[in-house]
């Protein structure tokens, strides 16, 4: 294969290189594979994260060598790859808006493996949130299936609230369940999902833990409500992710929540996700539909 070759993606013109470039070398997936993946999958990923100001995990060696995040835009990119001012605190700063396909396929070029956004977008503001998200992050000894069998749980508190909940794998270790609202005070946001996390773990020691400290976690899952706060991202429905081999953000069935008896039974391929796809369309779909209203406080 050609060391660069030029293409041209929805009338721009792209220069993709190093296309057999190895960037996960437990498997010998390549850097052309994962544009490929990217290319396939665009029309399920991009609605979910169009005009959301991403943060991008970069890794220019390949997987198994050092990452890192960066919210900058990267340097080389097309000036027509669209970007918004989002305030941080070292001031206003620009921040790259995966808005279409040749913006995806720029940035996986530049080796943007992950994508990470936030629970609130151009339209709404940083101080309005129109998600809500819970993060179940498995401490050691314990996996995606007690996972599924927390996220079970925060179901029917959602559901007794109103809100109807969609999970997906995280990609690596754990489940994220997404809600969809109707713009809300992002403190309000934040205050709901810590609420949730501190009631189950209390009716639920053994199982579930709300509080970050590590030594905490043994044979618990950690339900990580901070991931709601403006400033944070977390990994987008479809990213790749930079596991030893090549997984997934998977949109899931409930269905496959409620049955899940073995962590490999919820660990995706991207073969396997566009194969999903294929069949079900975007199981994330409502989440782009209508919303629902947060709780007020002590409602």
């Amino acid at each position: 294969m050609p060391e660069r070759q030029v293409t041209e993606v929805e009338g721009r013109r792209l220069v993709l290189s190093h296309l057999d470039k190895v960037l996960w070398p437990v498997t010998g997936w390549t850097k052309g594979q994962a544009l490929y993946y990217y290319a396939q999958v665009a029309p399920h990923l991009l609605p979910h994260v169009r005009r959301r100001p991403a943060t991008l995990l970069r890794f220019p060696s390949g997987v198994g060598e050092e990452g890192f995040f960066a919210k900058n835009p990267p340097p080389g990119l097309p000036d027509w790859v669209r970007t918004m001012v989002v305030d941080s605190h070292e001031g206003p700063r620009d921040r790259v808006t995966v808005d279409d396909l040749p913006t995806l396929m720029a940035l996986a070029n530049g080796y943007a493996l992950e994508l990470h956004v936030p629970q609130w977008s151009a339209d709404t503001g940083r101080d309005a949130h129109d998600r809500l998200v819970i993060d179940l992050d498995p401490g050691p000894g314990a996996d995606i299936t007690l996972c599924c069998r927390v996220a079970l749980l925060i179901r029917e508190r959602l559901a007794a609230d109103g809100l109807p909940a969609y999970p997906k794998t995280s990609g690596s270790k754990g489940l994220h369940l997404y809600v969809p609202l109707r713009p809300a005070d992002a403190a309000a946001v934040v205050g709901y999902a810590r609420g949730l996390a501190e009631s189950l773990a209390a009716a639920h020691p053994a199982h579930v833990v709300h509080r970050m400290s590590r030594n905490l976690r043994h044979g618990k899952v950690f339900v990580d409500w901070s991931q709601n706060t403006s400033a944070k991202t977390t990994a987008a429905p479809y990213t790749l992710r930079a596991t030893a081999r090549p997984g997934v953000s998977t949109p899931l069935t409930w269905e496959e929540v409620d049955r899940c008896r073995s962590a490999s039974a919820l660990a995706f391929t991207p073969e396997d996700v566009l194969a999903r796809v294929a069949e079900h369309g975007d199981l994330l779909a409502p989440l782009l539909g209508e919303a629902a209203e947060l709780p007020p406080p002590g409602g």
